[in-house]
């Protein structure tokens, strides 16, 4: 088993790279799916602690297969330049204006698909438990479903990267931004929909919240030299997975305040708290429509 070579491949066909890209980024969804469904029917048949145990074995599993998976990958190293050094590598990530709009504009992206991913669960099990469930019950069910819902990120990591080679970068990324930040200031709002209609949504949510991903990656792996691709990752990864560490704190705070707390069917509260996920997403666009127009004509 190997990586696609036009991933591995920094200088590989530009018409493929997205959706190489797309691809790994899908089976880390499968594998976020999968940790759910084995935590859900964990519960079912244990407690907390065992499903916790049960998902902990998991990247055991992925470092085996990793080792296979790489065993035939070339371990290559882009030179650099005669005088540059790897902390120079920083200011020249910070300064190349085109690298720094992706980074921002993934940023954004990651506030809102990472508060998604945290929340979701909750935000299902409140509907289920609205729907008549029992606390235990509607908890159980709601990581099956959530699962569920996760599996349609694999479908639109791999569509939303061939999209980006056949049809643009910034157009793919502005196209799937937009449907998910709807999705974001309206969720909340229907939780008293059936549950099954919520799930439908629920999948719709994730496919267009991630259906930019690969993009993102990609348009940064364009932008800046090979040689300091790492560190302009490394600082990505800083600022991006930041923003999503604080929006799923900011949603619970928004929860509280606008009195989730009191009726977790309430679905004024969980309107309000899924639009900061939106509010927080609407300066991706902006940094992606900056990055379109600073892009030449024959990138595009």
């Amino acid at each position: 088993m190997q990586l696609p070579v036009e991933l591995l491949d920094y200088r590989g066909e530009r018409k493929r790279r997205a959706r190489a890209m797309g691809f790994v980024i899908a089976a880390s969804s499968a594998g976020y799916a999968l940790a759910l469904l084995v935590a859900g029917t964990a519960l079912r048949f244990s407690g907390w602690r065992e499903a916790l145990a049960a998902v902990a074995v998991m990247p055991l599993a992925s470092w085996l297969v990793a080792l296979a998976a790489l065993r035939g990958t070339e371990n290559r190293i882009h030179p650099r330049p005669a005088g540059d050094s790897v902390l120079g590598s920083i200011p020249a990530v910070l300064k190349n204006r085109n690298g720094m709009l992706s980074i921002w504009g993934y940023t954004f992206h990651s506030w809102e698909l990472l508060g998604l991913w945290a929340w979701l669960p909750a935000f299902l099990t409140a509907a289920v438990m609205a729907s008549g469930a029992g606390a235990a019950e509607a908890a159980a069910l709601a990581l099956s479903l959530s699962a569920l819902t996760y599996v349609a990120n694999i479908a639109g990591s791999i569509v939303g990267g061939t999209m980006a080679d056949r049809w643009g970068r910034t157009q793919s990324i502005l196209t799937w931004s937009c449907v998910s930040l709807a999705l974001s200031f309206s969720i909340g709002w229907l939780i008293a929909l059936p549950v099954a209609m919520l799930v439908v949504l629920a999948c719709l949510y994730n496919f267009a919240g991630i259906a930019d991903s690969a993009t993102h990656s990609t348009v940064l792996a364009e932008s800046v030299p090979a040689y300091y691709l790492g560190v302009a990752y490394a600082v990505r990864s800083v600022v991006g997975f930041g923003a999503g560490v604080v929006s799923p704190v900011v949603f619970g705070w928004a929860l509280d305040l606008a009195g989730g707390g009191k009726m977790s069917g309430d679905a004024f509260a969980w309107g309000v708290a899924w639009a900061t996920l939106g509010f927080g997403g609407l300066l991706g666009p902006v940094a992606t429509w900056k990055l379109q127009r600073s892009f030449a004509a024959p990138r595009e």
